[in-house]
């Protein structure tokens, strides 16, 4: 019995072996695939790598850097915003060739382009993709045409797990035929006039529907060309674009989408750049000449990857709502003319519809851009919810016109906290009026269901970090002599000294900080607090509609408000007060919110909502809240226009004609 109970179970392991060893063996194969293979890099990528990380040639393209051209260098006559800092150059010969990079302003061509489609988007398995999805080469074509560099923009992006990108080849030899012309025509078409300098990529272009191929000129060699063909002709970049909106600045759709759209699905167009077309970039912030400075806030525009669903507007018939918006926030922009605009979050709708965040970056602040306005921006919780990071959609908007969008630190939560300075016109650039951005976050809690989906449950809040980031920020800032008088510098080391706690009356000279606004997504707590009575009126300083939609500030909070706001005073002198640094918070989310309440001497206001393609009220008007700042930075006067131009509860919030002081306790 024993002898058979041995055998049984001599045949029962000989049994399972097999398809034990199986799975062990297939299982290392998919470790060894997806965790431990890591291709060698050569000198060459190494190289690569670092190129890839100087944040400055992306920041570059867009990106306003610090001005500090001294006063007395400055011509007689000129403008001291006007002055080059001499900085603008872009060094092409260091940009990497084999690295895609919609943002670098390369004026190397490109000298074969393909297209392939691989079972497995290269995004997933990037170790891989080498092997596995990229065309077939040779050293010598490396050499004389480049090296195969992805397009990381999926073609299939709507319809599946396979890949369908374009590669190509870039080089900086002289005797090589580059690309000067694309087009994507249907199976049975050529380009005409046709010659031979025509090629038709093998594989199709068009993700589905109708075959379409791509077809790609090469008839010149950059030592053929003239100066102004190299700077005008020479396709430098490739890029695609999903939707029917504008593409990047600087590129150009091909004539022919790739894929026409469904109904379902959008359409899908291959986009290029030609030369070096690198983003306009603004001047300093600087009050005008009679010290005034005028801040458009913007806020929840919901954009989508689609043209946008109208939303709760009376408007009928409403289609296409993101473009609709476009053309209102054109109409206030051209009405208002504002210095700067400030977009307080959730320019993207998330919630499905902004999967593709760069075509949706490339539209939201085209209203302003077109008009060469600056303009900064904050996260909202929707902007992440699908699409790329906070981190690549800080980088995308940076290489935007006239963006001056800053990261951050990266050691504190969020993304996009920041300062900027507004200064005075006259030739001493005092700096008179500071705006700080903060990243609110979008979910701290939320459960998944069963097919993987996030459900938010709780909003963010801003967390201690911020505060103490907040708080080192401005105690950085010095003192001014307030009011400032243009040209009036003058030494007043000593007015410390002659200064006396009775001698702070309403409009004497004093040294404190600027006057600050803050701007962020999502409410603070105190936004729902009862508003400090008007010494004047005995009445509640409360001005506009706050009660057609439950309260959307975060149920945890780190205590911004008292510990942040209430800390950072303008003065810390004790004849100055507690007059708080920030006079003004600004916020979105709250669509059908857009009162201004003073809680302990700061205003907590809401922008309200202007987008067709964000939920409203019938009966509730589209609406940009304006910041109207005068005086040099003393005084700061706030109101709505709504789309149809009426001007609400225009109020000054400090300075001349405002409120008395609070005068309670903090």
């Amino acid at each position: 019995m024993a002898k058979f109970s041995l055998f049984r179970l001599g045949r029962f392991i000989r049994s399972i072996f097999v398809p034990t060893a199986a799975i062990i063996g297939f299982s290392c194969l998919l470790t060894y695939i997806f965790v431990l293979y890591q291709p060698t890099p050569g000198p060459g990528s190494v190289q690569h790598i670092g190129w890839q990380s100087w944040d400055i040639i992306q920041e570059n393209t867009g990106h306003v850097s610090t001005f500090d051209t001294p006063a007395d260098t400055i011509p007689d006559g000129v403008e001291w915003w006007n002055v080059s800092t001499g900085s603008d150059g872009i060094d092409t010969a260091s940009l990497p060739l084999d690295v895609w990079d919609p943002l670098m302003q390369h004026d190397t061509g490109l000298s074969e382009i393909h297209i392939t489609e691989c079972v497995i988007d290269p995004w997933f398995v990037p170790s891989i993709a080498s092997d596995l999805c990229y065309p077939s080469s040779t050293k010598e074509d490396d050499a004389l045409k480049g090296k195969w560099v992805r397009v990381d923009r999926n073609l299939k992006e709507q319809t599946g797990i396979k890949s369908l990108n374009v590669y190509y080849r870039r080089t900086r030899r002289h005797d090589i035929p580059l690309v000067t012309e694309l087009k994507v025509l249907p199976e049975k078409e050529t380009p005409s006039p046709f010659s031979n300098a025509w090629h038709r990529v093998a594989h199709t272009v068009n993700p589905g529907g109708e075959k379409r191929y791509l077809w790609y000129k090469t008839d010149k060699t950059w030592r053929q060309m003239t100066d102004a063909e190299r700077h005008n002709d020479v396709v430098t970049e490739i890029d695609v674009l999903f939707g029917s909106d504008d593409p990047w600045y600087g590129f150009e759709k091909v004539d022919r989408a790739t894929f026409d759209g469904d109904g379902r699905q959008e359409p899908v167009w291959l986009t290029y750049r030609k030369g070096i077309k690198p983003p306009p970039r603004t001047p300093p912030l600087h009050f005008s000449r009679d010290g005034r400075f005028k801040i458009m806030q913007v806020a929840d525009l919901h954009y989508s990857v689609s043209v946008g669903s109208c939303r709760d507007t009376d408007i009928n018939p409403c289609t296409a709502s993101d473009n609709l918006t476009s053309t209102l926030l054109g109409h206030m922009l051209d009405a208002e003319k504002p210095d700067l605009v400030v977009f307080t979050g959730d320019q993207l709708n998330g919630q499905g519809t902004s999967w593709d965040s760069k075509s949706v970056l490339a539209k939201f602040a085209k209203a302003a851009t077109q008009r060469g306005i600056p303009w900064a921006a904050v996260f909202g919780n929707h902007d992440d919810e699908d699409g790329a990071s906070r981190e690549a959609q800080i980088k995308y908007m940076q290489g935007l016109p006239y963006s001056l969008v800053e990261h951050g630190p990266n050691d504190i939560h969020g993304v996009g906290n920041y300062v900027l300075k507004v200064k005075s016109a006259d030739p001493s650039m005092t700096h008179l009026l500071t705006l700080y951005f903060l990243d609110s976050g979008a979910y701290y809690t939320g459960v998944f269901d069963w097919f993987g989906f996030f459900h938010p449950t709780e909003y963010d809040y801003l967390r201690q970090d911020q505060i103490d980031w907040f708080l080192q920020e401005s105690a950085s800032i010095d003192a001014i002599e307030r009011p400032f008088t243009p040209d009036g510098a003058k030494d007043i080391g000593d007015i410390w000294e002659r200064q006396a706690v009775d001698q702070v009356l309403p409009g004497s000279r004093r040294l404190a900080k600027p006057n600050a606004l803050m701007f962020f997504h999502i409410p603070l707590a105190e936004s729902y607090s009862a508003a400090d009575i008007d010494a004047k009126t005995g009445r509640r300083l409360d001005v506009g509609i706050s009660d057609l939609e439950e309260p959307g500030a975060a149920k945890r909070q780190a205590g911004f408000f008292h510990k942040g706001l209430l800390q950072a005073l303008e003065s810390d002198h004790l004849a100055g007060g507690r007059a708080p640094e920030v006079k003004v918070v600004a916020n979105g989310h709250c669509h059908l919110t857009e009162n201004c309440k003073r809680v302990k001497g700061v205003w907590l206001c809401f922008g309200g909502g202007g987008s067709y393609s964000g939920y409203g009220k019938i009966g509730f008007d589209r609406r940009f809240r304006i910041y109207d700042i005068s005086d040099y930075g003393e005084t700061i006067r706030t109101y709505k226009r709504t789309e149809y131009d009426e001007i609400v509860d225009d109020m000054v919030l400090a300075g001349h004609g405002a409120p008395s002081p609070y005068e309670g306790t903090v």
